[in-house]
């Protein structure tokens, strides 16, 4: 699943603003007249925007096609959760897909990726940085490897407050006043839904000039 596009800036230091990634039909419309709530207390997972591929150049300073070395993508993102305790687990797998320029000699490549928890779209609880190591033979440009994030997430944060949950799921006849009105609207009811709402996001931990040039490419 990927995030919703978002402004993000993300450097080795970690200074990150991610993109969220909303779990498609967090809020179901029942027969035009109330909501109904299908929500999970699994984080949703996705790659932020701008960090799901990465480029390596063989000199510094020189961004030209022939000076490309290394190109890798992260895909087939899948996600795992076991929700049957008081912290909720979740864990992600990807592929790192690679092609690098020269084919002469095996090598071997390392990439670094990281793993966030992010709370309410905006506020990092955790972050974890691992590594993803690609073997290229001889005579071979192409390379793939997986690699798997995991993260916990406590389920009392994670779950709406019964009266939050009663408005929103509170089946609404059509005459009644607030039939047409979406509760979401309320400021009250938006910021519980976000400090209950957790993502995994998972991307390559990349430089400032790494993200600059997906960012401009």
């Amino acid at each position: 699943m990927k995030s919703r596009t978002r402004a993000l800036g993300l450097a080795a230091a970690g200074a990150l603003a991610l993109a969220g990634c909303a779990s498609e039909g967090d809020l179901v419309i029942d027969q035009g007249v109330g909501i109904t709530a299908i929500r999970t207390v699994c984080p949703a997972v996705g790659i932020p925007d701008h960090t799901g591929d990465i480029t390596t150049f063989r000199q510094k300073g020189s961004r030209t096609a022939d000076n490309l070395d290394v190109t890798a993508a992260l895909t087939n993102l899948r996600s795992t959760c076991n929700e049957s305790g008081d912290r909720v687990y979740a864990e992600a797998t990807f592929d790192v897909l690679a092609q690098r320029n020269d084919p002469r000699g095996a090598r071997q490549v390392t990439l670094p990726y990281f793993a966030t928890v992010l709370r309410g779209g905006t506020s990092v609880v955790s972050k974890q940085v691992g590594q993803v190591t690609l073997n290229f033979a001889d005579g071979e440009t192409r390379a793939q490897a997986s690699g798997r994030a995991a993260a916990y997430v406590d389920r009392a944060q994670a779950t709406l407050p019964d009266d939050v949950r009663e408005r929103i799921t509170r089946r609404r006849e059509a005459g009644d006043p607030d039939a047409a009105l979406d509760p979401l609207a309320d400021p009250e009811v938006r910021q519980a839904v976000a400090r209950a709402t957790f993502e995994l996001l998972v991307g390559f931990q990349l430089t400032q000039d790494q993200l600059a040039y997906n960012v401009t490419r």
